[in-house]
């Protein structure tokens, strides 16, 4: 009604600004861009071997960061950014912190088909904790201290031992009760 009578209504776009701008042509391109994350993510997923070797590492700079005052969860995580870029000067541990954690904690690496993982294995963690993910290249330890079994020890004292034991209450006078009248919880009528 309004337009003239020989308008054409054919734009002068090409076709690669015609398939980017449709919603079909967007979704191949998310779909290419999602399959060349997914191919690169496999290729440089990282073998149980270098994450075996790298999560020893880390746990390691946990040890000896942790040898001296134990540390809470987020100091854990921030030491975990830096355990990235830097390697563990096994000296300044312990010895005896070594044997024990070499006695009681084993890794165990699993690789995935686009990423890998390890966990930690000990007593306090029979099924395992993830301590590191290791996706593009990268192994990112997500260890934390209270993870690692150190100390090994009975739970109780022996079996005789009472799990209750009874409160001994002393027979001192503790004095009078006091003067509680009806009054003091219900209202008193009087007021």
């Amino acid at each position: 009604m309004y337009q003239a009578e020989n308008t054409n209504f054919k734009t002068n776009r090409s076709f690669t600004q015609e398939f980017t701008r449709s919603c079909l042509g967007r979704i191949i391109i998310a779909g290419v861009i999602l399959l060349v994350a997914m191919l690169v993510a496999y290729f440089t997923a990282p073998k149980e071997d270098d994450m075996n070797m790298e999560m020893t590492d880390n746990i390691m700079q946990c040890l000896e960061v942790n040898s001296e005052n134990k540390g809470d969860a987020v100091d854990d995580y921030v030491h975990n950014l830096a355990f990235v870029f830097t390697t563990a000067d096994t000296t300044m541990i312990p010895k005896d912190i070594l044997e024990t954690y070499y006695k009681h904690n084993r890794l165990e690496s699993y690789r995935h088909t686009f990423f890998s993982t390890t966990y930690i294995h000990n007593n306090m963690h029979p099924e395992g904790t993830r301590v590191g993910v290791g996706v593009f290249g990268l192994i990112i330890p997500t260890v934390l201290y209270k993870d690692i079994l150190l100390d090994v020890g009975p739970v109780h004292k022996g079996y005789e031992q009472k799990l209750n034991q009874q409160v001994i209450i002393p027979d001192d006078d503790l004095g009078e009760n006091p003067n509680i009248t009806e009054f003091h919880y219900k209202r008193n009528p009087d007021d």
